[in-house]
């Protein structure tokens, strides 16, 4: 297995991590030669940062529990022109952030992101695919983006995104960041990604418990966009 360069290049691939030691030797793998990835552990117990380091990928510590306190970090961690995230599960290959990353750099788009398309039965759980379609048809209202995911797949600039300030630290990270993107005037497109089983258990889409969650977080991220909108509006 062809070891993840650790020096600063032009591309960083932030990965929130959580006990994710079986998918790492797969997910690093297909991280494109030359650039960084950047494993952020957010408390893992079985090792992954361990197997990462080994690995050759930079670790990243965020003891704080939560998604976005995980991706931020990395973002604040990130040393590339482009920024990329993907999730550390296994579910979805970073080697399709090739074109992504491409698109950002030919400025034709300041956020690319990836519309998931399940690979087998098991892949998406229904009540997580309905529950991110709810989202989208609520950011759509919002923002007139017609975006059909929020998925974790995504590229963009960093001094750019640092400059969203992004604040939420939760499941609500990835929507915010889209809708301050579309507030800031950003070019966001979607692409087309298949979406393939995770290995090992989900800490959110796998229950309705966290399904849950993960739109009550999004939900609020989305009201408070626009009580700011209706504040700055008056």
């Amino acid at each position: 297995m062809r070891a993840v360069t650790t020096t600063p290049r032009d591309v960083d691939v932030v990965l929130p991590c959580l006990n994710e030691a079986e998918a790492l030797p797969w997910v690093l793998d297909r991280i494109p030669p030359g650039w960084r990835a950047l494993v952020v552990d957010n408390g893992s117990t079985d090792g992954s940062a361990g197997i990462a380091r080994a690995l050759g990928a930079t670790v990243v510590r965020e003891p704080r529990r939560g998604f976005g306190a995980a991706c931020h970090a990395g973002l604040g961690a990130a040393t590339a022109d482009v920024v990329c995230f993907c999730d550390c599960d296994a579910s979805l290959d970073p080697a399709l952030l090739v074109p992504f990353v491409r698109e950002v750099r030919a400025g034709t788009a300041d956020l690319v992101l990836g519309r998931r398309r399940p690979i087998g039965r098991h892949a998406w759980p229904a009540h997580a695919r309905a529950g991110n379609l709810a989202l989208a048809r609520l950011l759509r209202r919002r923002t007139g983006l017609r975006l059909h995911d929020l998925g974790p797949l995504r590229a963009a600039r960093r001094e750019p995104l640092l400059a969203l300030g992004l604040t939420d630290r939760r499941s609500g990270y990835p929507l915010q960041m889209v809708v301050r993107a579309a507030d800031a005037g950003w070019r966001i497109t979607e692409h087309d990604v298949p979406y393939l089983p995770r290995t090992g258990a989900s800490k959110v889409t796998g229950t309705w418990r966290g399904t849950w969650q993960a739109v009550r977080d999004m939900s609020r991220v989305l009201n408070e966009a626009a009580a700011q909108e209706g504040g700055t509006a008056r």
